[in-house]
């Protein structure tokens, strides 16, 4: 697959679709086995500080695969000079887009006085936001909560956003929930708040002239095509990664793309497969691959079985190729490293 296959179809937006950067899962295994389900559905790293950039190993924080594309780092920092230059090595590195994360409510991100607590100081994040654009030819953009701790008025965030675009910012990817910053944990965050979309529904409003991206809470295909008639994107998280083959329909439901429509479980499996070979010759083990397609056949017969299969760390000696037909005869399938790959 190459990065031109990658491209969105240019009647939709670049962020029509979108998969949440998630720490410790959207890292780019993870993010290559999206892509093989989906060409279009943009996808995002975890948050990467700038002090890991500018003080750390940059190749593992950076390195990814050709086929990810279109593919976003997102950084997490408040130093306009510092974020500047992680934008520009994000750049050298090839992504597709910087954004900065404006939503992240952990105690150990706030320590390092970004993430949520930043939506406090809108200022801030938008001279942060001009730094980058001036320092990157990429777009620049922020994923933000509509508000912190018991601040639950739409003017919040309406004069957040409206502060941040005048740095330059034309995406706001907008979770619909308030950001506790004390007494919740980050899972209780994600739950616990509760969900807005009128808020963000009235942003689209209120700046037509930017794309607003809605995030938090989508499961469904119909709930995707309800929030889209409101918005110009949607965010999700936790759905494709737990549920993976939700994504198989995206393209054609979304982005009127039917290319994919013959594409198997096995196939991705197969895919996969293949690409742990390749991860192993170059020093890396496959479990670090496998713990994110386990949702892969989930709601099939033997999808149980073929989990335990893979998850079995006795078996991290044993070929991938070995593992997978194992784990297919578990689920009572046809082995995978046999199944031939779609393109």
């Amino acid at each position: 697959m190459t990065a031109e296959a990658s491209a969105p179809t240019p009647a939709f937006s670049p962020w029509r679709l979108n998969v949440a950067p998630c720490m410790d899962w959207t890292d780019r295994h993870c993010r290559l086995l999206h892509r093989q389900i989906t060409r279009h559905t943009r996808v995002y790293s975890e948050m990467v500080t700038t002090g890991a950039l500018l003080f750390g190993d940059v190749p593992r924080h950076l390195d990814f695969n050709e086929e990810e594309h279109p593919v976003a780092l997102q950084l997490g920092g408040s130093e306009p000079e510092d974020l500047a230059k992680a934008a520009r090595l994000g750049a050298q590195w090839g992504y597709d887009e910087i954004n900065l994360n404006c939503g992240c409510p952990s105690e150990r991100v706030q320590r390092g006085a970004f993430g949520a607590c930043l939506m406090a100081e809108p200022a801030l994040v938008r001279d942060c936001v001009a730094a980058m654009r001036a320092a990157v030819d990429l777009p620049v953009t922020v994923k933000h909560r509509i508000g912190i701790d018991q601040e639950e008025s739409y003017d919040f965030v309406r004069d957040f956003v409206g502060t941040v675009a005048e740095g330059g910012c034309e995406v706001f990817i907008v979770h619909a929930r308030n950001a506790w910053l004390q007494g919740l944990s980050p899972k209780e965050n994600r739950e616990i708040p509760p969900l807005r979309y009128e808020h963000v529904y009235r942003l689209k409003r209120d700046f037509p002239q930017l794309t607003i991206v809605l995030n938090g809470g989508v499961k469904t295909h119909e709930e995707i095509a309800a929030h889209l008639a409101q918005v110009d994107g949607v965010m999700l998280g936790r759905q494709p990664y737990h549920e993976p083959w939700t994504m198989a329909d995206w393209d054609a439901l979304f982005f009127n793309d039917p290319g994919r429509q013959g594409l198997s479980r096995e196939a991705v499996e197969a895919h996969m497969v293949a690409y742990m070979d390749r991860h192993i010759a170059r020093g890396g083990a496959w479990p670090q691959v496998a713990r994110h397609m386990l949702g892969l056949w989930n709601g099939t017969p033997g999808a149980r079985k073929w989990r335990q299969v893979w998850s079995d760390h006795s078996l991290k000696a044993t070929s991938p190729a070995e593992v997978a037909a194992r784990a297919s005869a578990a689920r009572g399938g046809v082995s995978a490293a046999r199944s031939p790959v779609s393109a």
